[in-house]
């Protein structure tokens, strides 16, 4: 029992850093988005009428309904009419100080920035300061939108050799001066979502200027950017990579456990392996557990020195038997030193408490 009781302290009293996180929605939009989204990456009815039928459902309505003191019958929906009417700054607090949370990495590419706060508002909520995870693929969005803008009011129109010139020299110069920034704590890549994590190491330059064709051409008609073409994905990647090494910032992954825009047989880590090997002295971070494919990530950080596994989101997206079991598997192969956790929290504070909890 002693040796138990140490443990429980350590576990509730030890300061942690969430290695993964987002920022809570600002108080005028706390309602704008489906709080099932606390406990489900889906969308659309799947989200709105499937999700309170789940077994995280039902746990997060028990552990949520007791830290609001409502009664042992209290449903979901009395969990959402408790939370909404609360004071917005005393929910977040209330959730956040149990957390024991030092200090937070916030990946603030989510999107839909404008009904979020901005990372270093989560200040308040911690002793120490909030850092930033840089999404490069939303960093590469923002500088080809700017380029494609500029070329196409220009008077020689798009040039694609000088396009992909002037986007590589534009997005080495911000991840260099991000990689610098002492605000960065890391990178992170979507490549997952987007085309898949088998990339390749040496996507071909022709294959580069050929895509982005056919991006400006999407732009002119439907005036929509969004990076999904696996050989600009894989030069975006390849580049975070390489910059990255040379100043010691971690990328972290993707894998995994996600929404419907994820091709679930190319979400797992085990794809990696060519560009694993391609850039050794750069530390790669495997986030959510790699869900499902959680035993193929603990085995690339247990062969691999630059492989770390996150073991965020999982809480409280998957049952409490799943959990216990994603822990295991986990620690099959993962050496100890190599396991890094995280919330995941995004949008409602609530998710951070579920996610530490």
């Amino acid at each position: 029992m002693e040796i138990l009781l140490e443990l429980y302290r350590t576990v509730f009293t030890y300061p942690a850093i969430d290695n993964h996180a987002h920022a809570f929605l600002k108080v005028e939009y706390r309602d704008a988005v489906l709080f099932e989204g606390l406990i489900s990456e889906a969308s659309g009815p799947a989200l709105a009428e499937d999700v309170a039928c789940t077994l995280a459902c039902y746990r997060a309505t028990a552990q949520l309904g007791k830290f609001f003191g409502l009664s042992s019958t209290a449903d979901w929906e009395d969990v959402k009419r408790a939370r909404k009417a609360m004071d917005y700054v005393q929910l977040c607090r209330m959730c956040m100080d149990p957390t024991r949370i030092q200090c937070i990495l916030i990946d603030d590419g989510l999107g839909r920035n404008d009904l979020m706060y901005d990372y270093q508002w989560h200040d308040q909520f911690t002793k120490s300061h909030t850092r930033r995870i840089v999404r490069v693929e939303v960093l590469a969005e923002s500088i080809l939108r700017d380029l494609i803008s500029r070329e196409l009011v220009s008077e020689e129109g798009t040039h694609p050799p000088s396009l992909a010139n002037n986007f590589i020299t534009r997005l080495t110069a911000e991840l260099t001066a991000n990689a610098m920034d002492p605000e960065v704590a890391g990178f992170k890549s979507i490549a997952c979502y987007r085309t898949g994590l088998d990339i390749a190491v040496n996507p071909g330059r022709q294959e580069i200027e050929v895509t982005l064709v056919t991006i400006v051409l999407r732009y002119e008609s439907l005036k929509t950017l969004r990076l999904a073409d696996k050989a600009l994905n894989d030069c975006v990647v390849n580049m975070t990579l390489r910059i990255a090494g040379q100043y010691g910032k971690p990328v972290q992954f993707h894998t995994g456990l996600g929404d419907n825009d994820i091709c679930l047989s190319k979400s797992t880590p085990a794809l990696m392996q060519p560009t694993i090997k391609a850039y050794p002295s750069t530390k790669i971070v495997l986030l959510h557990s790699a869900y499902p494919f959680t035993q193929e990530a603990g085995y690339l950080t247990a062969v691999y020195r630059n492989v770390y596994l996150d073991f965020g989101e999982v809480f409280p997206f998957v049952s409490a038997d799943g959990q216990r079991d994603i822990v295991k598997q986990v620690l099959e192969l993962c050496p100890t030193n190599k396991i890094m956790w995280s919330t995941d929290g995004h949008y409602w504070p609530e998710s951070y408490y579920l996610g530490t909890l």
